[in-house]
């Protein structure tokens, strides 16, 4: 994990410092939770549970980043901050990118073509990135 790069992405203004603050961040978390949870219910759409399972991953994604002082107004840079704030393996915020463009497609252009395997890809890691994020020590 480097913060040095994510001082770096603020000096290009593509993040800015915030100071964390807990609340903000067990909120992110909360909502995060019950979104992936509700993703991994099968009776609701391939769609749906997409949408709830991006969502959840974009709330922890946001959370990483806000834990060590940083925000992005950005929805896609704060899946590659990843790599910097919990040590997320490049292959996996690529594949949270890959649903971010998804994403934008459904959301712009009325076209959403998710397959079973991205779903299970994007649950997956966010899992493993709620984990992370729950290994986190509280804010002082």
């Amino acid at each position: 994990m480097s913060l040095e790069n994510l001082d770096n992405l603020v000096k290009t203004k593509q993040l800015k410092k915030e100071p964390p603050d807990q609340n903000e961040l067990d909120g992110l978390v909360k909502s995060a939770k019950n979104r992936l949870e509700d993703s991994q219910n099968q009776q609701l759409s391939e769609e749906s549970r997409f949408t709830l399972a991006y969502g959840a991953a974009h709330s922890l994604a946001l959370a990483a980043l806000r834990y060590y002082g940083y925000r992005s107004d950005s929805r896609y840079l704060v899946f590659q901050c990843l790599q910097h704030t919990i040590g997320l393996e490049n292959a996996k915020w690529r594949v949270l990118d890959k649903c971010h463009k998804q994403r934008n497609l459904a959301e712009y252009e009325g076209h959403l073509e998710i397959t079973p395997q991205l779903l299970g890809e994007l649950i997956s890691i966010t899992n493993e990135v709620q984990d992370s994020i729950s290994k986190l020590k509280p804010i002082k």
